[in-house]
Formats: structure tokens, sequence, C-alpha cells
């Protein structure tokens, strides 16, 4: 069973210096048919403006996931975590029992955009911590590459939950599967370019809920940049 999210249907918000579209309900927009799949809670499509960001906030108890797509998103956290991210990069933030953070823009004259993805924790109460890590083009290009994981394998980040996150980057005529073990879900975001989910045509800022199969196989009509995520 496939349930397809159009980029159309997400909720936007526009506050001059951010520019976001929510797959999920989030902040004033709100949908009670769209509260998140799984464990998989929020996936924001954030474009910043050059020198402006989020000032220093609150989070607890959410495993947070920030992916560059084009640009550079600056980071500061009282767990002592912090740096600059730009596309290959991937930073997870698990903010257990309390952590504060900012996130800027890095430049002062471009803009950045960035996927910010949250889940929700398989325990609550954890330590907060931090970690980034690059994944090369030559990682992700033509083959699903896992970034985040309840075990850290194949060197993705960890984190607290049972969720594999993976990324690919596919040209024309590029195909990548991925196996779903029985009772597994999958949401599948479009971050840029056109793929097939079966007879399925999904779009930049789509997203797919997938259950009840056997097996996920994209195919791309142009050049794309895909996350998946394999879910409990």
């Amino acid at each position: 069973m496939i349930h397809v999210r159009k980029s159309n249907e997400r909720g936007h918000a526009n506050h001059g210096w951010l520019d976001s579209h929510h797959t999920f309900s989030f902040a004033d927009y709100y949908d009670p048919e769209a509260m998140g799949f799984r464990a998989l809670r929020v996936i924001n499509e954030d474009r910043v403006a050059a020198g402006q960001g989020f000032g220093r906030h609150g989070h607890r108890d959410m495993e947070i996931l920030s992916y560059v797509l084009e640009g550079g998103l600056a980071h500061e956290d009282s767990s002592g975590g912090g740096g600059v991210i730009r596309p290959g990069d991937v930073q997870r933030m698990s903010a257990g029992t309390g952590v504060m953070h900012s996130e800027f823009n890095a430049s002062r004259t471009e803009p950045v955009h960035f996927l910010q993805i949250w889940l929700v924790p398989a325990k609550r109460g954890v330590a907060p911590a931090y970690d980034q890590k690059t994944f090369p083009p030559e990682q992700r290009q033509g083959q699903l590459r896992l970034i985040a994981s309840p075990d850290a394998a194949d060197g993705s980040l960890k984190i607290n939950q049972d969720a594999r996150v993976y990324t690919t980057l596919l040209g024309k005529g590029d195909a990548v599967s991925h196996a779903l073990a029985p009772g597994r879900h999958a949401w599948v975001q479009v971050a840029r370019g056109q793929v097939r989910l079966g007879d399925t045509v999904l779009s930049a800022g789509d997203g797919a809920a997938i259950s009840d199969e056997p097996s996920v196989t994209l195919g791309a009509d142009e050049a794309s940049e895909v996350l998946l995520f394999d879910l409990a």
C-alpha cells in the first residue's frame, strides 16, 4: 500500500527570513491526517535567508537530523556540539533530557536550503548527544547509503530509534531497490528531481508512505536526490 503526500499538500509558512514547507503538522500548521508516519514526526524543508537563522531555543526527547541540500548551516548547542554542515553532511542531535541550540545560515550572501527531520525516540530521558558526518557523493551515487541507524551500522550516525535512514543520488535512468522485512514500513522523501515508485511519479517535495510491501524500488526520470526511511 502506497499513500502519496504531494508537495502542494504540505503546510507552508513564509516568515521572510524563513520559507518552510511542513510534510507533517508543525507549529501553526495542523492537519489531523498528517501527524507523522510511524516514528517519523517532522520533515520540514527550510530555506533560510543569508545571515538569518533560528536563535537559541530548546528541545527534549526527540531525535533531530539536519540534511543540507544547498549552502551551509551553522549549529551550536548546550551539549558542546557545533560546526557548519554543507551538502553531503548530516547532523544528528539527540535532545534527550533537554538541550538548547541555535541554527544559522553560515553565509551572509547566499541562502541555505536544508531538511529538518525529527524522529520520536524509542526511549525518553537519554543524555543529550551530538554528531555529524560527511557522506561523499560517490557513496550515494546510484546506491542507497545508510546515514542513520540505531546501531551506527556502516559508519552511519547513531539514533535512539528503530529506524534506518538512507539517501541516494540518482542519474536519469538509475534505479535502486530496498527490501522491507515483514512488519516494516517505509517513507520516501524526494529532495530534488523526479522518480518513479512503481507506477507513481514523485517530484521534489513529494513524500510517500509505504506499508505491506516487500520492497521499495525507485527509478529516476532525471537527476534526483531522495531519502528513504525504513521504520518499525
